[in-house]
């Protein structure tokens, strides 16, 4: 059911949103010449890693500058970068790692290798089902970049707070998970963007 749900849910917001991706690609390119796309190591189902695809917001080469973003003010972000993300714009392409059955609509986040490898045995269950592109943690941390941004420390701030509370809340969905909790997650991110 989830599975089927994914597909036709995905392939029915890509379509209708292709237009919406053909101008921001274009804006992207115009703004800061090269690909639209980055492409992110992330560590899916069953620990098993992936390529998750994204609008590009940074300049080129920024994640050698560190792998957190902090604030919309990070000087890595471009001008195009900034809207992008404000509206969570640039999640969209992962409606085709969705589409190609890497990752589900709604589920954890997946992580970069390096924070998983920090991952406790406990929680390393979240990665007992498929990644998301939105979830609990997904809206209740909507602007975790904001957080970060008042960190003197933003890496230790990220890994000593921020990443067990958004473990804890992905692992209660991955106890509590059903095609309602989904629905649910759905219209509170639409309701959170907007």
């Amino acid at each position: 059911m989830k599975r089927l749900f994914d597909i036709c849910f995905s392939f029915c917001l890509i379509v209708l949103l292709l237009p919406l991706g053909v101008i921001v690609s274009v804006w992207i390119v115009l703004d800061d010449f090269g690909s639209p796309f980055f492409l992110h190591q992330r560590v899916g189902l069953g620990g098993k890693n992936f390529r998750m695809l994204k609008f590009r917001s940074m300049r080129k080469n920024a994640e050698s500058k560190g792998q957190l973003t902090v604030g919309m003010n990070d000087n890595r972000i471009t001008r195009s970068g900034y809207y992008i993300r404000k509206y969570k714009i640039d999640e969209l392409p992962q409606l085709v790692n969705v589409l190609l059955g890497e990752m589900s609509v709604v589920g954890p986040r997946p992580e970069v290798p390096k924070y998983v490898s920090l991952y406790s045995e406990e929680q390393r269950n979240v990665l007992s089902i498929k990644p998301g592109i939105t979830d609990f943690a997904s809206v209740e941390y909507v602007r975790e970049n904001q957080l970060l941004s008042f960190s003197s420390d933003p890496e230790k701030t990220y890994i000593e707070e921020i990443m067990p509370a958004k473990l804890e809340l992905n692992l209660k969905y991955v106890y509590e998970n059903s095609f309602l909790t989904d629905i649910k997650i759905i219209l509170q991110t639409i309701k959170t963007i907007f």
